[in-house]
């Protein structure tokens, strides 16, 4: 179990269901989190205009 760092909502995250680098939301307070580590499940704050990767390359293949 692991405790939204803003509110302390547990968030109902296992280690062994995310990645590094995986982005996970706080139902409560609606902050994304990014997974910094999986063993132990640490998360750090995503910073505002932050891009996932995987967004940012599925916006460059779009139309052009």
């Amino acid at each position: 179990m692991v405790l939204c760092p803003e509110c302390e909502t547990d968030l109902d995250v296992e280690e062994d269901e995310v990645d590094e680098g995986e982005i996970v939301s706080c139902p409560e307070c609606g902050t994304d989190f990014e997974v910094v580590t999986t063993s132990p499940l640490e998360l750090k704050a995503v910073e505002e205009g932050y891009v996932d990767e995987e967004e940012e390359v599925e916006s460059e293949d779009g139309d052009e």
